[in-house]
């Protein structure tokens, strides 16, 4: 069965929320550098504004995308999606601790559940596409995004691509990026298993071009890559 949405929210549940900071640093190397850049690559398209809101779509855990868009432009707001009460739970604790929820409003559900006529100056999506599931799932996400967004607004996409199985030397440094953070090797072995089942990325970044093109985005320029990683800044298109 294909998973949903709702299916891959059911992943993210109280244990792996708590452990989701820690997590994502390791096995992305460069996690904070690449939500740094994705702001400033918002930044540098929106150019000088007094203020823009900035639709930020599978935004629990660490709210860390928030936090790096709000400490370069004082004058923006942000909507944080997320279909996981845990982790929007424990994306609001990020944010309560940083001062930003007075610049935030929570939204638990999806992005087709927003106000039909709120439109956005520019959305991010981090780290979602690869846990659905199918070519249908990612772009039904791709085109409520596009729905909600102005005319020519950007769009940061970032997240795995390749099937995994199909890049072994990619595989075998990333089990080494656990051992060096000090997991043994049962503990990679079984990391390596997870990440085989568990997810299900664009095979190429042909392929997520693709899909941005088939849900009525522009070409993308990578702005960051970090193993199966990579970033994107795209726009939308009439």
């Amino acid at each position: 069965m294909k998973t949903s949405s709702l299916n891959a929210a059911e992943k993210f549940d109280t244990s792996r929320a708590n452990e989701y900071g820690r997590q994502s640093r390791i096995a992305l190397a460069g996690y904070d550098a690449c939500q740094d850049l994705s702001a400033c690559m918002l930044a540098a398209t929106l150019g000088p504004a007094d203020s823009a809101n900035i639709l930020v779509v599978g935004a629990g855990g660490t709210a860390q995308e928030i936090i790096a868009m709000a400490r370069l432009e004082s004058g923006w707001r942000f909507t944080a999606v997320d279909p996981s009460e845990p982790m929007l739970e424990a994306a609001k604790q990020q944010l309560d601790a940083n001062n930003l929820l007075e610049r935030t409003a929570l939204h638990l559900g999806h992005v087709e559940e927003l106000v039909a006529d709120e439109s956005y100056d520019a959305a991010t999506l981090i780290g979602v596409l690869h846990h659905l599931e199918g070519e249908d799932a990612k772009r039904q996400i791709l085109r409520s995004i596009r729905a909600h967004l102005k005319p020519d607004a950007p769009l940061i996409v970032a997240g795995n691509q390749y099937a995994y199985a199909s890049q072994p030397l990619l595989l075998a440094a990333w089990g080494q990026r656990w051992r060096q953070h000090g997991a043994s090797p049962d503990e990679v072995k079984a990391k390596l298993g997870k990440i085989l089942q568990g997810a299900d990325p664009p095979h190429s970044e042909a392929a997520v071009q693709k899909l941005l093109h088939d849900a009525g985005f522009g070409d993308a320029t990578r702005f960051f890559s970090s193993l199966f990683w990579g970033a994107w800044l795209t726009c939308k298109v009439a």
